[in-house]
């Protein structure tokens, strides 16, 4: 936990009766003025006006990060102000800040799948992800854990302790409740609890409440990286509730996909996780990374995701509508010289304070 007056929150009941834990969780303290913020529009975090060094406050700010490709899909370093334009629902909006970003605070939380369906790939993930946590956390940085599987569970609250997030993660079993085998890990001390579909995957429910419940307060850049093979069963949300929490709340989302494809031919199931999750992504402004069941290529995923989480840009601006309307406004972003640019595809034009 940051120094500072922690903010207190319950991670609440989604919808009754959805089997998910009240626990008190604390919130991270808003980055610094240096830093950077990224935000839901309209922004009210404090700014710095480093032409006359006054602290004051932006209103209706809209920021986005973004990762820029040439042809050969190599990141593009050096870009500046002039060499892109921004748009919200095509009209060409005036950039207010514009900069490469390497070191800025990073909140982040690791989603992972120990339902059934998992169970030959759990330990894979523990490992590599541990690692890339140690990689990556700075003290700047903070980090929770949540496991999904028949309940949403939090293992780790926020820190930058890469050693308290490795014990959480190792202490992470397979769960597929109600007497299906796989030992059932207990839900905060409350053990595993009855559902309609004791085989569930609660994948989309987890997105929500991570998205909503933990990083909705939060500024910064605030990302999920989620280890599962895509597939949901039995949430009260479904993808579209999920991705508009995870808008709403600014956050990028990134999939490791990590399926036992074998498993699910076994049993005569039909694997689709791969083209839902790229949904989930690519409208967050990250992507999906499909590993298989490879390890070298789950550690060549966490490789990838530490560059790019490093080497972005952040530019910003005001929206020439400034209506508070709760529409979805569309964000595009074209760059001189770039093939491709990874961000996300809009924001909720809500006002401060709304609770949306």
């Amino acid at each position: 936990m940051r120094p500072g007056l922690p903010r207190l929150a319950v991670f609440s009941l989604l919808l009754a009766p959805l089997p998910l834990l009240s626990v008190q969780l604390r919130a991270q303290e808003a980055p610094t003025p240096d830093a950077s913020p990224v935000s839901n529009a309209p922004d009210t975090t404090p700014v710095l006006d480093e032409s006359s060094t006054v602290l004051h406050v932006q209103t209706n700010l809209v920021s986005l990060y973004f990762t820029a490709y040439g042809k050969n899909n190599e990141p593009i370093d050096g870009l500046k102000k002039d060499d892109c334009t921004l748009y919200e629902d095509r009209v060409a909006q005036t950039t207010k800040s514009f900069e490469q970003v390497k070191d800025l605070p990073l909140t982040l939380g690791v989603l992972l799948d120990t339902s059934g369906s998992q169970t030959k790939v759990l330990p894979l993930e523990q490992q590599t992800g541990t690692a890339f946590l140690k990689r990556i956390l700075t003290p700047k940085d903070e980090a929770f854990l949540i496991s999904f599987d028949v309940n949403v569970d939090l293992l780790a609250d926020y820190t930058n302790n890469a050693a308290e997030l490795e014990s959480a993660m190792n202490k992470a079993q397979i769960n597929v409740g109600g007497g299906f085998g796989g030992g059932g890990i207990p839900g905060l001390g409350q053990g595993p609890v009855d559902t309609p579909n004791p085989r569930g995957t609660l994948l989309y429910d987890a997105v929500y409440l991570a998205a909503h419940d933990k990083m909705h307060q939060e500024t910064g850049r605030k990302v999920l990286i989620l280890l599962t093979d895509g597939e949901d069963e039995g949430s009260q949300e479904d993808l579209n509730g999920a991705l508009e929490a995870a808008q709403k709340s600014n956050v990028l989302i990134y999939v490791i996909l990590i399926a036992d494809r074998a498993g699910y031919l076994g049993t005569g199931q039909i694997y689709t996780g791969d083209s839902v999750m790229r949904k989930l992504t690519e409208d967050t402004g990250g992507r999906v990374i499909d590993v298989g069941n490879n390890g070298r290529k789950l550690e060549d995923a966490f490789a990838q995701i530490e560059d790019e989480l490093r080497t972005q840009y952040l530019a910003s601006y005001t929206p020439l509508d400034p209506s508070h309307d709760g529409s979805f406004r569309l964000i595009n972003i074209k760059c001189n010289g770039v093939s491709k640019i990874q961000t996300r595809k809009g924001y909720y034009a809500v006002a401060a304070g709304s609770g949306e």
